[in-house]
């Protein structure tokens, strides 16, 4: 069975990121793992949450329910700090992420990218660079040592993608996107992709963004072929496990 990897910084990144590709392969017979870096707890929109504790409870609890709609096989919120990614021991939070990969053994993986997405959110820039060097450093014995036994061992990942798109939110500050290597059709999922997000209901004043959103993305997720396992010339694809097998 293949697997899949998706690593966030928020709860409803997962949705508004990745929410169609996850069903997509979900609905294929893949295997599909999210892991979110944060609980969301220094959220500008809080809900009903009375502290940041609340509030990444509430958050964390959402997530389930969207991971649940978009039919994730496993998913997981670690504990960093939510505004204070960049803050973080980054060998330390590559560590965390190498062992999980060589346990969880994906054949793909995709995160952020290194701009900030759309949104420009540090967070999701320090996501990508977390998740990046994760790809690369667990595939080598040399580095984290201490995490290899009989039942963990390094693991290359085939390849690695990052998400990105056509338009830029000229309200937030400048991103210079990544180019599209593979334009995924998410159209039948769309209403589920939409739904996932909306289990979000701590980001309620978000809904009207990110429809109006929805439709400039025309029924794609779109991503770019950051690393392979095997050198290769920059081309287009129609399928994020396209020349990946199951046995490396």
């Amino acid at each position: 069975m293949f697997r899949l990897l998706c690593i966030t910084a928020h709860p409803d990144d997962e949705a508004g990121g990745f929410g169609g590709t996850l069903l997509h392969y979900a609905d294929r017979g893949v295997e599909t793992h999210v892991i979110c870096l944060t609980p969301g707890q220094a959220g500008s929109h809080r809900g009903a949450a009375k502290s940041s504790k609340e509030l990444a409870a509430l958050r964390c609890a959402e997530f389930a329910v969207s991971c649940k709609i978009l039919k994730v096989s496993h998913s997981h919120v670690l504990n960093y700090e939510d505004a204070g990614l960049y803050r973080a021991d980054f060998f330390a939070v590559v560590g965390d992420l190498a062992q999980r990969v060589r346990t969880i053994r994906p054949h793909v993986m995709i995160t952020m990218g290194t701009e900030g997405a759309i949104t420009a959110h540090p967070d999701h820039s320090m996501a990508s660079l977390f998740a990046t060097m994760a790809f690369h450093w667990a595939g080598r014995k040399s580095l984290f040592p201490e995490q290899l036994a009989a039942s963990v061992k390094p693991h290359r990942t085939q390849k690695l993608y990052y998400g990105t798109a056509e338009f830029t939110m000229k309200e937030r500050e400048p991103v210079s996107l990544a180019p599209i290597s593979v334009a995924l059709d998410i159209s039948p999922y769309l209403d589920a992709k939409l739904a996932a997000f909306k289990a979000h209901v701590t980001q309620s004043p978000l809904f009207p963004i990110f429809e109006r959103n929805m439709l400039r993305l025309s029924g794609k997720e779109r991503f770019h072929l950051a690393a392979a396992i095997s050198p290769r010339l920059a081309q287009q694809e129609k399928d994020l496990f396209e020349g990946v097998t199951e046995q490396v």
